[in-house]
């Protein structure tokens, strides 16, 4: 039995145009949290490797995870800062369980959190990846899907 030693390229699974839609929406999102970010807003995310994540992808701001704290505590700091809380929670079970935890918890104490980045990231990624920490990857997977065509661009 012969071993391959090289495997064809796997063929696209969308035309060309909607991978480089779905990277000119990640970028847009990812400016749009950083907006936030910049407006003194908190971003709460599951883990340290979300945050590590994120700022891979040139977050800065205050990103905070809500897995290292009793959950109502958490909310309760969260709530006494003032600030504006951008919850981005993974989008598996664990991560949908924890956001809407967190978001009726922060309701409770008077705060309206930012869900709907979460939200249109989980629509623009939707089965590829699950979590926050695979963004770095799959924003990469896109740049190299679309990098031949922007070779071929003079501008």
């Amino acid at each position: 039995m012969q071993k391959r030693s090289s495997h064809p390229a796997r063929p696209l699974k969308a035309p060309m145009a909607v991978y480089q839609k779905r990277l000119e929406m990640a970028e847009e999102l990812l400016s749009e949290l950083q907006e936030l970010a910049d407006r003194d807003s908190i971003v709460v995310v599951e883990g340290k490797r979300d945050i590590a994540a994120l700022k891979s992808l040139g977050l800065d701001g205050d990103l905070r995870p809500a897995t290292h704290h009793p959950l109502m505590h958490f909310c309760e700091e969260l709530s006494k800062t003032g600030k504006k809380v951008v919850i981005l929670t993974d989008w598996d079970r664990r991560g949908d369980i924890l956001a809407s935890k967190l978001v009726e918890n922060l309701q409770s104490l008077g705060s309206t959190p930012e869900t709907r980045i979460r939200e249109l990231i989980v629509s623009l990624v939707q089965k590829e990846i699950k979590d926050v920490e695979s963004l770095p990857g799959y924003i990469g997977k896109l740049k190299n899907i679309t990098k031949a065509t922007d070779d071929n661009d003079p501008f």
